[in-house]
């Protein structure tokens, strides 16, 4: 299914960066925001440092009668934040994240630009810094990172901790469940029209993946897989080569850490871990 982005909801439109990868999937999506007639906007992750896509953002605000007042960062990959100081000087705009200087955001802080309004939700797991932003309005909620248009994300460790992933899925799981969130625009891939079945799948992968590691550290997985492991006590690539048999090998080395995040949510050290 390809993505290109465009108008998704009636205050959202997704301008795709031209960075397709395995990690990225089509391309990290910058989100601009705007509410019906107004003249100021928000954008979400201006994505990596292209001017060409810088200009294609600014003209889609432009060709709505509007600025840019807010640039945010759902976190801090250079996929999503690289090119923020950037897309500021372009703007005028003032860059609002986690842990960048006076403007930090807060979970449950509330950002009103030109009528908009969005609100804060923190949900830490996939980095350290990872932020959610719910746009009431269109009951819709930009996930980042957090959670994907297709497949599933990284656990980055050792930035990136499962225990966080795992409560931040409960809480856009409660989100989705009293109806405040139905769509989720998240960082890469295609708009999900179904944000709890999406939601709900993500914790049904998640319980599955670790229950998988479990069963290979049981069946000795730290002497599987490179002949290494077994002097290092480093059960990594016994677990890799096991449980993600099935993932293409050019997303092995994100794979290994989100290994590295389940060892230590279950409390098994390795070198590295």
């Amino acid at each position: 299914m390809l993505w290109s982005g465009g108008q998704v909801t009636e205050r959202a439109f997704c301008v795709l960066a031209p960075n397709p990868g395995p990690m990225t999937l089509d391309g990290t999506n910058t989100w601009v925001l705007l509410e019906p007639g107004a003249t100021e906007a928000v954008v979400i992750d201006p994505g990596p440092l292209d001017d060409d896509h810088l200009q294609r953002v600014c003209r889609v605000v432009a060709d709505r009668g509007a600025r840019v007042t807010d640039t945010i960062l759902t976190h801090g990959h250079h996929d999503h934040a690289e090119a923020a100081p950037r897309f500021a000087e372009l703007t005028g705009s003032r860059v609002r994240a986690v842990g960048r200087g006076h403007d930090d955001l807060r979970d449950g802080d509330t950002i009103t630009t030109g009528g908009l309004d969005l609100r804060v939700v923190a949900t830490p797991g996939h980095t350290g810094d990872s932020m959610s932003f719910a746009l009431g309005a269109d009951h819709a909620l930009l996930t980042g990172d957090t959670v994907l248009g297709r497949g599933t994300t990284v656990v980055a460790h050792p930035d990136g901790e499962l225990a966080a992933y795992l409560e931040s899925l409960e809480r856009i799981a409660a989100l989705t469940g009293n109806g405040s969130v139905t769509t989720i625009l998240p960082g890469h891939g295609p708009t999900v029209p179904d944000a709890g079945a999406m939601v709900a799948y993500y914790r049904t992968h998640r319980a599955e993946r670790l229950e998988q590691v479990r069963q290979a550290l049981a069946d000795g997985a730290a002497g599987m897989g490179a002949d290494l492991a077994a002097v290092r006590g480093d059960p990594v690539d016994g677990v890799l080569e096991r449980v993600y048999a099935d993932v293409p090998r050019e997303v092995w080395p994100a794979a290994r850490m989100s290994i590295r995040a389940q060892l230590t949510y279950l409390g098994v050290s390795g070198r590295g871990a």
